[in-house]
């Protein structure tokens, strides 16, 4: 196995670990967690750069990939849904979308045509990655600082999930995006 495949079975093997800090009542959990997060972001930074780089693009590493991404991503959600800071409804849409965008990768490549990432997919990578790790940072600082006091106005939940909406909508945006772009692409036929 190479390395830009042993990074993203790292990201994989950080995405349970990272969730189970989440859950886990221990001191300073959201900044475990957050580090835990940062490193299995990294990995997935330099997989593909170090993939392209050294001309070691294999078909696992191009179907385990974005598997990595979306399991690092949902454990994010799954942990926030359940802590009260993320509307479920940003989740179905999130992964919703990620169902539609795997199940045309799917189809297209099965039909030996790849869709290659665009703009609109790496900001909501992006955005997903930043704002997450920006709420774990806050919360973090939530629980040992005494930001975003109960009984004040701006609460910490409200903040989170105005974050996560953002993220919400670039995934729609980058989702129909690439919904066009398969369609474009698809042969309908076979």
């Amino acid at each position: 196995m190479n390395t830009p495949n042993k990074l993203t079975l790292a990201r994989m093997i950080l995405s349970p670990v990272f969730l189970l800090l989440m859950l886990v009542p221990l001191t300073h959990r959201y900044l475990f967690a957050a580090v835990v997060f940062l490193a299995a972001s990294v990995t997935d930074f330099l997989d593909g750069k170090l993939a392209r780089k050294h001309n070691q693009v294999t078909v696992l590493g191009k179907l385990t990939d974005p598997v990595a991404d979306k399991m690092l991503i949902t454990a994010a959600l799954l942990a926030f849904l359940r802590l009260g800071w993320c509307d479920i409804w940003v989740v179905m849409i999130i992964l919703t979308r990620e169902f539609l965008v795997t199940s045309i990768r799917l189809v297209t490549g099965a039909q030996g045509v790849v869709i290659p990432a665009n703009l609109w997919g790496k900001l909501k990578t992006a955005s997903q990655m930043t704002f997450t790790a920006v709420i774990l940072l806050l919360a973090e600082g939530r629980a040992w600082l005494g930001w975003f006091p109960e009984d004040g106005g701006f609460s910490f939940p409200l903040l989170s999930n105005a974050l996560l909406w953002i993220t919400a909508a670039l995934t729609v945006i980058s989702g129909v995006t690439y919904v066009v772009q398969g369609c474009k692409v698809i042969d309908f036929k076979k």
